[in-house]
């Protein structure tokens, strides 16, 4: 326990005097160094925390929660798929759906994902184009109508609008005399999305599931059903239950386990970029370490005098262990309050420095995002405190030690 006089001598070591005002400034130095650190850390890890999340909603927009397919190529007994899953009163929707790979022709030639939905169905589980429409509408989709709604940047590549033809060729084919020949199918454009989503924007084409099944040949069966789920972080133990109630006749798939090396990727990152900017906070720890090593030498001949009227060296220990952490305290709270304040106002201020310069930090064009995401999670910000100030803590130890260790014959000689 630290006693009132080491306290009381720690406070006022750390308050400006006349004749030390240097290393009163070296002091304040510390106080901002420690500050401006905090305040990079909490900002950046909420940028990062905030792209996370606007890329999670993103992509999750567009996925399922869970996907149910056949052990073969096709699920030829969807609806007794559909009818299983929905006995688990955690599944609330559920969609049959086609997909393969296609090659896609129209001023351009470009790769895209042919996906088949039911447009009757689809809004169970929230349809991948729910909101998301530039152009036509999901009931646009006719059955024998050979329809398509094509992602944003796709219709851009292929230089084709609303209403216009394109040329969808896929694997399947046809062994002639001439050679293997593709299968394909003239389909008209009726409608133009934009998830925000380069995966989905550049490579999505979407038609009735009953003329990709006409096209694929696949008669009756799909690839798989997309089940939604009344909440969505229970995916993986749903996806577990399901798959060990229909023993081996389906496989079932979450979200999390379709997207794991990118949700993976992220959290590396965001991991990595916390114990790069630690450095920064490891800078001005040993700033105050500095600091801390200049006042004892400044201050040998007052431990001197106190060492001779009785004060023990534990005790001189913990007058400089209270100035250091003191100096550390202040500078993590200014960092946290600098560091929220920054975060909760980052948007606006880009804003202002876009206007002031003419130039766009986050163009649109390039990361599908307008603005500045930024998510502050208190857990992070008490990670990020205590992390300094244990890094503080630990900079007052060999000063104080230092301190302790003072003869007072030594320091008082020549005084």
């Amino acid at each position: 326990m630290i006693r009132p006089l080491s306290l009381a001598l720690g406070l006022r070591y750390t308050r400006a005097k006349r004749r030390t005002g240097f290393l009163s400034f070296i002091s304040a130095a510390s106080i901002l160094g420690i500050a401006i650190g905090v305040t990079a850390l909490i900002t950046t890890i909420a940028v990062m925390t905030g792209f996370q999340e606007e890329y999670r909603a993103r992509m999750l927009s567009m996925v399922a929660h869970a996907t149910i397919s056949g052990v073969g190529e096709s699920l030829p007994d969807w609806q007794g798929a559909v009818r299983m899953a929905h006995t688990d009163k955690r599944v609330v929707g559920a969609a049959p759906f086609v997909t393969r790979e296609a090659m896609l022709q129209g001023n351009s030639e470009q790769g895209a994902i042919l996906l088949g939905v039911s447009p009757e169905l689809e809004g169970q589980v929230d349809s991948v184009l729910g909101g998301k429409l530039l152009a036509g509408s999901l009931s646009d989709l006719k059955p024998g109508g050979f329809d398509l709604i094509l992602g944003k940047d796709l219709a851009d590549s292929l230089g084709v609008g609303v209403g216009d033809k394109v040329n969808v060729l896929v694997a399947e084919g046809n062994v002639t005399p001439i050679g293997f020949v593709p299968r394909s199918r003239a389909f008209t454009v009726v409608g133009v999305f934009s998830a925000g989503f380069a995966d989905y924007d550049q490579k999505l084409a979407v038609t009735h599931i009953a003329d990709a099944q006409k096209l694929l040949r696949m008669g009756t069966g799909v690839t798989g059903v997309r089940l939604k789920l009344a909440d969505m972080w229970q995916a993986g133990a749903v996806a577990g239950d399901l798959a060990t109630r229909m023993g081996g006749l389906y496989a079932v798939r979450d979200w999390t386990h379709d997207n794991i090396n990118m949700f993976i990727a992220l959290r590396t990152e965001k991991t990595m970029m916390f114990l790069i900017l630690v450095l920064i906070v490891g800078v001005a720890a040993f700033n105050l370490l500095s600091s801390l090593v200049m006042v004892v030498t400044d201050k040998q001949a007052d431990i001197a005098i106190l060492r001779t009227l009785g004060m023990r060296p534990g005790a001189v220990m913990r007058v400089f262990m209270v100035q250091g952490c003191t100096i550390g305290t202040l500078g993590v709270a200014l960092g946290v309050a600098g560091g929220v304040a920054l975060t909760k106002n980052l948007d606006a201020i880009v804003g202002v420095i876009e206007r002031l310069t003419g130039i766009e930090v986050m163009p649109s064009n390039v990361y599908y995002i307008s603005g500045l995401p930024t998510r502050l999670e208190w857990s992070d910000v008490g990670t990020i405190a205590g992390v300094a100030l244990a890094m503080c803590f630990l900079a007052t130890l060999y000063p104080a030690w230092r301190a302790a260790r003072i003869d007072p014959a030594s320091a008082l000689r020549y005084e």
